[in-house]
This record gives structure tokens, C-alpha cells and sequence, in this order.
């Protein structure tokens, strides 16, 4: 994170950490005032990848499961990076500005992913970048978000995963939440004005449980390789094409959709325990005995008490509904709606 950023956050009250910020003594009141209202969070756990330069559609739709040829100027896509044998080593919101692509991952692979991708450049005529230190990312969360857009001067996107561009580019997302992605000197301003405009400051906690609720997984270091895009429900919400041409990991991708031979879904869950389970945390269910019968993708504080996680989970396991955490004999996960269907 830019220094200047984080001082100008921190004479507020916010406190840092590797990959996330807090506002509140506990995590779970920045969860709290994002399901009571509207807030402002500095995207401390997401880091940005530029690519820029004639090819870099080309050089993105050949590594991506989305099609990237077919994005528009005002479009944004919820994309994967995989391997070979069709294992999710990245998941990324992905969006145009200007010539180049905006890519956003977790800030805990960022730097390896980077490294991983600029591998394949060869002599393809794309540069990728660090953006992390000239982009700022400012998410924005509940009802009065769009209002507090505006009261800063900037478009609010008619539908999620569009864009709008101004001082910054806006990028909507499902369940009233907007990214707003800002050079260092507009983002120190906009953010004051977020706040005057009635937008509580929270931090990462906020957004994490946010996107559980409308069940957008990441993918972070603990989870690479762990699941296929379909267990994540990728193809549930627009995070696959199975028109385009081939990337890494592809023809399994396809197979599991074609074939129909998908054993796995990623659920929405609740708790009680004291501590947040862990990103890939087995879980079990009499079914399978002492084997795992899925993993935890991520958790966050729930507004009440325990917390809320997505988890990729056998689907007869989940029929069954006894499903426990970290072992056989573990705490009980209660399953919680997900907005969209699962196939």
C-alpha cells in the first residue's frame, strides 16, 4: 500500500496489517455497520496487475477462462487464472481503462502471480505492471453508496460489472457495492468525501463478509490449486466462457461441464465458533466418515455472533445438511441462502 495512503488512513483510525485493515477494537463491528448501513473500505487485501499494450486482450484471453476479446470499454468480468490441470490458481475482477486491462487479485498472491503471468509474455507486445503503488482501490457497500458516488462527483455504472470513468474508474458489483479504483492524488480526496457524505469507515472484514453473502469467492494462497471453477460456482456467476478458445486448464473445465460430472459446490454457511476458521480448513460429514468432505474458502465475522464462510462441499453432504468444521466430531455449520441458484 502507498505510504501516503496509509498515513492519510491512519490519522483516521485505521489500523494495518499485512493484507487487511480495521477501523473497530473488533472486527466483527466494521461487519455490523456494513449490514446497517453504508461504508467505505480501503481494499487493503485486493493488489492490482496493468497490462498495456496491442496485444494485451489477445495475451489476457489466451490465459483467462472469460472471454476477454468480447469485453467492452464500460464492461468488468469476474475471471480465473488456472492450471494446467484446471485448478484455480487466481480468482480476478478484470476491467478496461482506457487501452489497458485492470486486474484485481488477492494482495497475498499478487506478487507471484505477477511473476507467473509475466512468464508468458515471450514476445508478445504487452508489458504487465505493479499497479498497487499508483492505483488506489476504495470499495463502497450499501444503500446509500450510489449517493455518496455522486456527492463526489462521480457516474455510478447502470448495472453490476459495469464501469463508469471520470477522475476514476467506478466498477459495480452485485449487492450495491462498488470498486472505485483512483490515481493516489483524486483517492485522499474522494475518500473524505465517501465519509462527509455519510459513508461509515470499515475495514477488510466488511467487504469479506459482503462478498460471502453474495457468494464471490477468492482465491488466496491457502486455497491455489484446490478447486476447479465450477466447485467455486464460476459458471454460476459469469466467471467462465465455454465458447472460446483454449487456455490453461480448459479442457478439464469444459469436461466438467459437458460431462456433467461435477460432485462439488461451493455453500454458504454459518458457525459458532471463537475464531475465524482458516482458508482451507477441512470439513466433514457422516457420509464420508474421517475423510474430508470439502474445505473452507473463507470466513468473516458474522454481525451477530460466530461467523459466516463459504465452502466447497460434497453436494450429497450437503443434501444430508450435518456438516462439521475442522473435524468428524466439530462444531455444526448451518447453511444460509446464496443469491443465485446452484445447478
Amino acid at each position: 500500500m502507498n505510504a501516503t495512503w496509509q498515513s492519510h488512513l491512519g490519522a483516521k483510525g485505521a489500523r494495518f496489517t499485512d493484507f487487511s485493515v480495521q477501523f473497530n477494537d473488533d472486527a466483527r463491528q466494521d461487519v455490523v455497520l456494513a449490514s446497517q448501513g453504508t461504508v467505505v473500505v480501503p481494499l487493503q487485501h485486493l493488489g492490482t496487475i496493468r497490462a498495456t499494450g496491442e496485444d494485451a486482450a489477445v495475451f489476457l484471453h489466451n490465459l483467462f477462462s472469460n472471454d476477454v476479446k468480447k469485453l467492452g470499454s464500460n464492461e468488468a468480468q469476474l475471471t480465473s487464472f488456472n492450471t494446467a490441470k484446471g485448478r484455480m490458481l487466481a480468482s480476478i475482477v478484470l476491467w478496461r481503462e482506457g487501452g489497458d486491462y485492470l486486474l484485481t487479485l488477492s494482495a497475498d498472491i499478487h506478487a507471484a502471480m505477477l511473476k507467473k503471468l509475466s512468464m508468458y509474455v515471450l514476445r508478445s507486445k504487452v508489458r504487465l505492471m505493479d499497479d498497487s503503488g499508483d492505483c488506489v482501490l476504495i470499495g463502497l457497500a450499501g444503500p446509500q453508496a450510489g449517493a455518496a458516488l455522486e456527492a463526489a462527483g462521480l457516474h455510478i455504472p447502470g448495472t453490476p460489472r459495469a464501469t463508469a470513468s471520470g477522475v476514476a474508474t467506478v466498477v459495480r458489483l452485485e449487492g450495491a457495492r462498488f470498486i472505485v479504483s483512483a490515481p493516489l492524488s483524486e483517492a485522499l480526496g474522494l475518500w473524505d468525501k465517501f465519509v462527509a457524505s455519510g459513508a461509515v469507515p470499515a475495514g477488510t472484514a466488511a467487504w469479506q463478509w459482503a462478498d460471502i453473502v453474495q457468494g464471490q469467492p477468492s482465491i488466496t494462497q491457502p486455497i491455489q490449486e484446490e478447486f476447479v471453477a465450477q466447485m467455486l460456482n464460476f459458471d454460476l456467476i459469469g466467471g467462465v466462457s465455454f465458447n472460446k478458445g483454449c487456455y490453461p486448464g480448459q479442457e478439464i473445465v469444459a469436461r466438467t461441464h459437458y460431462l456433467g460430472k461435477l460432485k462439488k459446490r461451493m455453500f454458504r454457511v454459518h458457525v459458532d465458533v471463537a475464531e475465524a476458521p482458516a482458508p482451507g480448513t477441512d470439513v466433514f460429514s457422516p457420509e464420508f466418515g474421517e475423510q474430508s468432505a470439502g474445505k473452507v474458502v473463507m470466513a468473516a465475522p458474522a454481525p451477530g455472533s460466530g461467523f459466516e464462510a463459504l465452502i466447497v462441499l460434497q453436494t450429497s453432504s450437503a443434501d444430508s445438511t450435518e456438516v462439521h468444521l475442522a473435524s468428524p466430531q466439530g462444531p455444526s455449520v448451518s447453511f444460509l441462502p446464496l443469491p443465485y441458484a446452484l445447478a
